[in-house]
């Protein structure tokens, strides 16, 4: 029996080592006939007794984070990095439509990193315009992925640490916070608002996702963090 265990809309997959285990359109995991998703999009393997997940697919990135939503990491096409956590999920958006897929692992090597208010689906739907502090905050948030290079782990700062950063009250923060997610959520945003069925605890995690995916953000962007607000 596989020590890593897959979780769809409450229907279970077990890979096996030494074969591949892809998710995708045409998947051993078989998502909806989405047009906007790769036949084969994410594929999983056991190497060396360390089980990787690779982005097979050329266009759509996925968010990894462990269960608590305090460690994230973006996985680009053509890269793979460990699942390391007891329970890690695994986001992406395709088209209108966002996907989350749980990953269970016996016997994990690391504790996951709880978080007060980890987040749960975004997706990639138009543009709008943002003030000067509501792109800090998101810069904030962004921060430790925008200066990464490449694909790898990070922390994503929670609201008190990411308010200090800004020299703002947490109170101030959260407002901020609420403004941009209820700005995003206007135009098709999913998964920044709470509601029957839709957590709004990881909304941090998935605000980075979005922001950082459709180039709301950039590194160029970080200067923004030395500048007085509006």
């Amino acid at each position: 029996m596989s020590d890593l265990a897959i979780e769809f809309c409450g229907e279970w997959f077990r890979p096996v080592p030494g074969e591949e285990f892809d998710i995708g359109r045409d998947g051993d995991l078989e998502i909806e006939d989405n047009p906007y998703l790769h036949r084969r999009f994410l594929r999983i393997t056991h190497e060396n007794g360390i089980w990787w997940l690779a982005n097979v697919g050329s266009l759509i990135s996925a968010t990894i984070c462990d269960a608590g939503g305090g460690v994230q990491s973006w996985l680009s096409p053509g890269n793979r990095l460990p699942l390391v956590f007891a329970s890690t999920s695994i986001v992406f958006t395709a088209g209108p439509t966002t996907y989350e897929v749980m990953v269970q692992l016996a016997g994990a090597p690391y504790q996951e990193i709880r978080s007060e208010e980890p987040a749960d689906g975004a997706t990639t739907i138009g543009m709008t315009s943002f003030t000067v502090s509501q792109k800090q905050l998101m810069v904030a948030l962004a921060e430790p992925m925008l200066r990464r290079d490449g694909t790898g782990l990070s922390e994503i700062p929670t609201s008190a640490d990411a308010a200090r950063r800004l020299g703002w009250a947490t109170t101030r923060f959260n407002r901020k916070l609420d403004n941009v997610c209820d700005k995003l959520d206007r135009i098709g945003v999913k998964g920044l608002r709470g509601g029957p069925g839709a957590l709004a605890t990881n909304r941090r995690a998935r605000l980075v996702e979005y922001a950082v995916a459709s180039r709301l953000v950039t590194s160029d962007d970080l200067a923004l963090l030395d500048l007085p607000s509006d």
